[in-house]
């Protein structure tokens, strides 16, 4: 199975290519509360997501140097 994260488009600026934010929670391994992580990854978008929509994105064969995931539906419109 593909591995599968749901974030919010941060950058629509490349063709057919969004930056996809993920946020995760973790507990601190000394202090034992919930930490914000954060990671940005570029998806290839066929379907025309818009700036600052949550979209669900899958890992694919990589597309590109950078590209390695895929949007596969909008999950809300704003």
């Amino acid at each position: 199975m593909a591995h599968v994260e749901v974030g919010t488009v941060v950058s629509i600026k490349m063709q057919k290519t969004v930056v996809v934010k993920v946020q995760r929670k973790v507990k601190h391994p000394l202090y034992k509360k919930q930490v914000t992580r954060t990671n940005k990854f570029k998806a290839h978008d066929e379907i025309g997501a818009g700036l600052g929509q949550k979209v669900r994105i899958a890992g694919t064969k990589p597309i590109s140097k950078d590209i390695h995931f895929k949007v596969t539906e909008v999950i809300s419109k704003w």
